[in-house]
């Protein structure tokens, strides 16, 4: 196997190599990703056209922090507490909660969230989530990852005679460069910092 296919994720560095202290620590991570993942899905930025929610951000960094195996129990996690009605979506609330606010028009787009991390996770066990240059490519494959089948879902939701693109894709794109531009600095950043440390 390549060095390449072999890349350490950020989140190996921290974990033992073997036994039931590996198995420990990876669930503590995915306790503490679900948790990162429902603030940050609550955090609301003010922008133009419409506020910057943090979710598609945890949601692309854990996956590369994390890798594939181990970003797809957390996504998995994470919408499971969901769907059992705990309000940790961005627009979940009291009243709209659970398998009814999953199944309406943010669906599509928490089957991308899966998508995005698995790939994430997939390219960073690459080295890809080792530079800037491909960290970005890597985070608008996994932009575009969440995009279509979030549009496809609300268009066969709602029609496709409806302004689909002007619902789910324009009014968010200046937010998603903003993320993709701060997720691109922060991992490879952290990289970075890890080979200062052990410099």
């Amino acid at each position: 196997m390549s060095h390449a296919a072999s890349a350490p994720t950020l989140a190996a560095l921290v974990t033992p190599q073997s036994g039931a202290a590996r198995r420990v620590s990876q669930v503590a991570l995915v306790i503490a990703g679900i948790a990162l993942l429902a603030v940050a899905a609550k955090i609301r930025v003010p922008m133009w056209p419409v506020p910057i929610t943090m979710g598609t951000f945890a949601v692309l960094t854990i996956g590369a922090a994390y890798g594939a195996r181990l970003g797809l129990a957390t996504i998995l996690g994470y919408l499971l507490i969901g769907a059992l009605g705990f309000d940790v979506f961005a627009g979940s609330s009291a009243d709209a909660a659970g398998l009814t606010y999953m199944m309406g028009g943010t669906g599509g787009y928490l089957v991308g969230y899966v998508l995005a991390t698995v790939a994430l996770g997939y390219l960073a066990q690459r080295g890809w989530d080792r530079s800037a240059g491909k960290m970005a490519l890597a985070l608008l494959a996994g932009n575009v990852l969440i995009y279509v089948p979030g549009l496809f879902w609300l268009g066969t939701l709602y029609g496709w005679d409806q302004p689909i693109l002007q619902w789910g894709l324009t009014p968010f794109l200046i937010g998603d460069a903003i993320k993709l531009a701060l997720a691109a600095m922060i991992v490879p950043g952290a990289w970075k910092l890890v080979a200062k440390l052990r410099g």
